[in-house]
């Protein structure tokens, strides 16, 4: 039940996020670290509150009439929590028995865009994208919570093992279908003061991000480049395919999450990674390895819009007219990163975006320019490092294409191109 000063506390942590440039969660750490009275159930209820009024905002305006966050939050109460008139009237809200009656309308007749809250430049996008008997579909998994996946860190554990520990610890973890390193928990847990994440025997890592680094076939003894490697997830999972041996390069232009990965190494127990900042634009510091890496990796930065089950805030962020300046961005990420490559050497270009405009469009622009390279089936790959995914649809080209709808993971894409 939420009280009056936790409905307050909603209020102001969500108008605080809306009226934040930043990721929802990061804003939402700093205003637990300022509110040392409330207890973890507090915590959850109003961390639980904001992030449905995130991820059903423009439905809850709708609802409210108003986008002001305190309106918004009794709209989610009302529409999602099954708050009646009197609750919300004990919070203070005004004309309660009218937004209860819109909270419980039906809502078939409202816009698509609307009832599932989606900006109408990417409800568009889905219906261009999908079969139409799938749009809807694909809506509902964007608003579906994730689930929290892990992936077990093979340097140190197995699957099975880590999966007892879980049991051993009072945490229910089942194996993820496509991943054979992956645990997932529908629930939300606290899986960070277990013994097995002191040990560093797992990372928390979306299935759908799990099967990008097999799609390298690293090789022990070799350098392998993560180009983009952020905080390093998909850098600690080629580690330990590399079972710690060779040279991992982790190439990022932020300290920051560069340092977020070299803390998780340690933990991990990965000592073949190199980490390198770099400068904005072209580094020339990376030039003594053109010509020389067996394996690159660019996950290069994009929307995001695979990524909204984890993010739904992002989806208010983030303006259509952005995508052409990000896709512009990949291309000359993928361009420098393609000069790494030896002669026989494998590159590898990821996003967590949706929208072919990040993803295929960049790969046929690439291989325009670059002959010597050629686009490899992914799903072969995956297929030879035992992991099997469902039937293809008639949409898909070489790439890798995951879908939450159709495949339970984040949106993820991905392509393998090798170098003659």
């Amino acid at each position: 039940m939420i009280t009056p000063a936790l409905y307050e506390a909603c209020t102001r942590l969500l108008a605080e996020v809306l009226g934040s440039p930043g990721a929802a969660d990061g804003r939402m750490d700093r205003f637990f670290r300022s509110q040392t009275r409330l207890g973890p159930k507090e915590r959850g209820a109003i961390a639980e509150t904001v992030y449905g009024s995130l991820r059903h905002h423009r439905l809850l305006c709708a609802l409210a009439e108003t986008s002001e966050p305190r309106a918004v939050i009794a709209a989610w109460l009302a529409a999602f929590e099954g708050y009646a008139a009197r609750q919300l009237a004990s919070l203070g809200v005004p004309h309660p028995e009218a937004l209860v009656a819109r909270a419980r309308a039906d809502r078939a007749l409202l816009p698509f865009a609307v009832k599932n809250s989606l900006p109408d430049w990417l409800a568009a996008r889905l219906h261009a994208l999908l079969p139409s008997s799938e749009v809807q579909a694909a809506a509902d998994a964007l608003l579906a919570p994730a689930p929290l996946d892990v992936r077990a860190n093979t340097l140190k554990t197995d699957r099975t093992p880590l999966q007892q520990a879980f049991a051993a610890a009072g945490h229910d973890l089942q194996p993820t279908p496509l991943s054979p390193w992956g645990l997932r928990r529908l629930s939300r847990a606290s899986l960070f003061r277990t013994d097995a994440f002191a040990s560093g025997q797992f990372e928390v890592q979306d299935e759908g991000s799990q099967l990008i680094a097999p799609l390298l076939e690293p090789r022990r003894g070799e350098r392998i480049v993560d180009y983009c490697a952020g905080a390093g997830g998909k850098t600690l999972h080629l580690s330990a395919l590399l079972a710690n041996t060779g040279t991992l390069y982790a190439f990022d232009t932020s300290q920051k999450r560069l340092d977020r990965l070299r803390e998780r190494a340690a933990r991990a127990g990965c000592d073949n990674i190199r980490i390198q900042t770099l400068g904005a634009g072209h580094d020339g510091r990376i030039k003594r390895l053109y010509g020389k890496i067996d394996r690159v990796l660019v996950d290069a930065p994009c929307s995001g819009t695979g990524t909204l089950r984890r993010s739904p805030d992002a989806k208010w962020r983030l303006a259509e007219a952005r995508i052409a300046t990000l896709s512009h961005e990949a291309r000359d990420i993928l361009n420098q990163a393609a000069r790494l490559v030896r002669p026989g050497g494998r590159l590898v270009y990821a996003t967590c975006s949706l929208l072919p405009e990040e993803n295929e469009d960049v790969i046929t622009d690439f291989l325009a320019e670059h002959g010597d390279y050629t686009a490899l089936n992914a799903a072969e790959i995956l297929t030879r490092r035992g992991i099997a995914l469902p039937p293809r649809t008639p949409d898909e080209g070489p790439g890798l294409r995951l879908w939450p709808h159709r495949h339970g993971t984040d949106g993820f894409f991905a392509q393998v191109l090798q170098r003659s």
